[in-house]
C-alpha cells in the first residue's frame, strides 16, 4: 500500500515509510526559516546584554612588588615611584570572596614584597594577593603620599565589587551579578563605583563612606542599580577614591 497523489493535498501516514514530495520540500523550507529565525532572535537578545568586557585574571603576568600595605579604608598596596614609573596604588582582594584585611593588618605601614595575580579591566586592577612577606631591601621604606582632594562630585553609575567587575565573573554587574556582589562585599572585597561620567579620565573609583571608613550594609540596597551619588573625590597616586554620602544617594532606575 502507498500513498496515492490526489486533487486533495497530500498528508503524510505514519506507518507508512514514503513522505509525499511536497511535504518535504515544505519542513525543508521551515526548518532552515525556523533555525534561521532562532539565529536572529538570539543575536537580537544578545545586542540588548551588557559588554562583559574584556577583563580577566592575569595569569601569564604574575605580580610582584615591593611597597607599604595601608587600610584606605580597604587595603591597598603603595608603591613608590621608579625611574620614570609614577607612584602607583593597587587595591588588594584576598581567595576568593574575601579581602585582604588580616594581610593588611599584619603587616601595616612595613614595606613589604606582594606576590599576587592581577585582575584588570581597563585601567581597573585589583590584585589578588597570595603570599605577602615582610621586605628584606632595607631601602624599600618610603612614605606615601596624602590623598589630593578633587573637590565634591555628584556621579552616576553601578555600585559593584571590584573583584568580580575587574573580571573575576563576567559580566561582573547588573541585577544578575547582584547576589554574588552581596557576598563580595561582605567578605571584605572592595566596592567599586563604575561612573557613566569620568573625573581627571578615571571611571573606576573606590568606594568609602563619607569621612573614609568603611561601608556597611547601608550600600547593599543600591547594589546591582543605576544610581546617583554625591560626595568628596580624592586621588590616591593613580587611584581614585569616591567617599560618598548614602543619605543623599538616588536610585535612579
Amino acid at each position: 500500500m502507498s500513498w496515492r497523489q490526489t486533487k486533495d493535498a497530500p498528508f503524510y501516514v505514519g506507518y507508512l515509510n514514503a513522505v509525499p514530495k511536497p511535504l518535504v520540500t515544505f519542513l525543508a523550507v521551515f526548518a532552515i526559516c525556523f533555525a534561521g529565525g532562532l539565529g536572529l532572535a538570539a543575536l537580537a537578545l544578545s545586542s540588548t546584554q551588557n559588554d562583559p568586557g574584556s577583563g580577566g585574571f592575569q595569569w601569564g603576568n604574575r605580580f610582584e612588588n615591593v611597597g607599604i600595605l595601608e587600610l584606605r579604608p580597604y587595603p591597598v598596596l603603595r608603591v613608590a615611584a621608579d625611574g620614570e614609573s609614577e607612584p602607583r596604588t593597587y587595591m588588594l582582594a584576598g581567595q576568593g570572596k574575601r579581602g585582604a584585611f588580616n594581610q593588611a593588618e599584619k603587616h601595616g605601614s612595613t614595606p613589604v614584597t606582594l606576590r599576587g595575580v592581577p585582575v584588570n579591566r581597563g585601567d581597573l586592577t585589583m590584585i589578588q594577593v597570595g603570599r605577602v612577606e615582610t621586605a628584606e631591601d632595607a631601602g624599600a621604606s618610603f612614605t606615601p603620599s596624602e590623598p589630593v582632594p578633587l573637590g565634591r562630585w555628584k556621579l552616576t553609575g553601578e555600585i559593584c565589587d571590584g573583584k568580580c567587575y575587574a573580571g573575576a565573573m563576567r559580566p561582573g554587574r547588573g541585577l544578575a551579578h547582584k547576589a554574588c556582589a552581596d557576598l563580595c562585599l561582605t567578605g571584605g572585597i572592595p566596592p567599586v563605583f563604575v561612573s557613566s561620567g569620568p573625573v581627571e579620565n578615571r571611571n573606576f573609583f573606590l568606594m568609602a563612606d563619607k569621612d573614609g571608613n568603611l561601608l556597611g550594609d547601608e550600600i547593599k540596597p543600591l547594589l546591582a542599580l543605576y544610581v546617583e551619588l554625591e560626595g568628596d573625590v580624592e586621588r590616591l597616586d593613580d587611584l581614585m577614591v569616591f567617599k560618598v554620602d548614602l543619605a543623599k544617594a538616588r536610585i535612579l532606575k
